[in-house]
């Protein structure tokens, strides 16, 4: 475990650590005090002066998000838009790619959910084949299997980074590789990443990576980024367009921006983008290789404290494994073990249904709980989560 981790820091910011444990990071992190005192002074504003007003005043503020995000991932602020949230923002460049009859789609078997209905979509209006790479030993994406599949009908590929019902960490990279080796366009889901490891676009060489504020970057709900890569910006037209993603020139044309703001909105949630950047800009004083270093020590003290308790099973896979720390019980439901946590004040999420449905179809499950981590939780809070567990799956509590 990292010793010179400020952990004092990190909870003295963090309001609700005295009050409750929270392990659902990443469904929606808790704010720091940062992040929440920038969110409430910029809607102040909106009530004192009002709405309008206060973007004009806030002006340059709201387009720090922008050179935050770029140093973020190691890009221009060009290629970022803000968009609502990283579903929408991910949507919004999928549905600009064009498609013909025979085309294929190429993904992973723990996409997210809401993704591959994107690609069955996709599939009925245009005949698009959708192809699921097989995993590899370590039941991540079996990269030597992806570089097999390439042909000349594969159009895209696009993978999640981090699934949501499980703790691996696809090698994003190494995906990267393959498909610039064949010129072909590679979208990246990093919600579950961003914010919880360092992540450079050049180095991983995805194309498009969508963004969400309310995970492990600990930014307020209702808020998303997209990178679209420069080279690729103008080749893609948005399914939507308004006035401030594109001009109108005359009665009958209009001109699209040249950058990565043809995603975005005309009317934006502004408070939530202000504070969006002061937590990319507090996530990026901490660094990301020191959270991330935080993060996996957690979750490897927290996976091997759950294998300790013998009705359990950890449903992780992965060579690398990440904060998301998922599982099961032989005696009690994913769902009640959450309601039973709840009742001593430890939050958790399950993941069922058709979130991860084509990963855990294959795995033989249906729900699991999933326990994430931050770096402002604390061994103290692992070893208490494993006691009460352990109480809870034998019937004790």
């Amino acid at each position: 475990m990292n010793k010179t981790f400020d952990i004092l820091r990190a909870r003295k910011d963090t309001l609700a650590c005295d009050e409750i444990i929270h392990f659902n990071n990443a469904g929606a992190s808790l704010m720091p005090i940062p992040v929440s005192d920038a969110l409430h002074s910029y809607l102040r504003s909106e009530e004192k002066i009002g709405g309008y007003e206060t973007e004009a005043m806030y002006a340059d503020s709201l387009n720090n998000v922008y050179r935050s995000s770029a140093k973020l991932l190691n890009c221009s602020t060009d290629e970022i838009a803000f968009v609502e949230n990283a579903t929408r923002a991910w949507d919004l460049a999928f549905y600009s790619f064009k498609f013909n009859p025979g085309d294929k789609i190429l993904t992973t078997l723990a996409e997210y959910g809401s993704n591959v209905v994107a690609y069955l979509q996709q599939a009925k209006r245009f005949g698009v084949e959708v192809v699921f790479v097989p995993n590899d030993e370590f039941g991540q994406i079996d990269t030597k299997a992806l570089a097999d599949l390439i042909d000349d009908k594969v159009q895209l590929i696009t993978i999640t980074h981090i699934p949501t019902g499980g703790g691996l960490v696809n090698p994003a990279a190494e995906i990267g590789k393959i498909a610039k080796a064949a010129s072909i366009p590679f979208i990246l889901d990093s919600c579950q990443s961003v914010g919880q490891i360092p992540i450079n676009v050049d180095e991983i060489g995805c194309d498009v990576l969508c963004i969400t504020g309310r995970k492990y970057l600990r930014g307020p709900r209702g808020t998303g980024l997209l990178y679209v890569r420069k080279e690729l910006i103008e080749s893609l037209e948005p399914p939507l367009l308004d006035q401030h993603a594109a001009e109108l020139i005359t009665p009958t044309e209009y001109k699209i921006r040249p950058n990565a703001k043809r995603f975005e909105n005309w009317e934006q949630y502004c408070a939530g983008k202000y504070a969006l950047w002061v937590a990319i800009d507090y996530a990026l004083s901490w660094g990301l290789e020191s959270i991330q270093e935080r993060i996996y020590d957690l979750a490897d003290l927290l996976r091997s404290k759950l294998s300790q308790i013998d009705s359990l099973q950890v449903t992780d896979e992965g060579a690398e494994k990440c904060g998301i720390v998922t599982f099961v019980s032989h005696n009690i439901e994913p769902f009640e073990i959450k309601k039973e946590l709840a009742v001593q004040r430890i939050n958790v999420s399950t993941s069922k249904g058709s979130g991860s449905l084509v990963s855990f179809k294959s795995r033989g499950l249906t729900e699991v709980v999933r326990a994430s981590v931050h770096y402002f939780n604390t061994e103290s809070e692992i070893e208490y989560f494993a006691d009460v567990l352990k109480k809870i799956v034998t019937r004790k509590i």
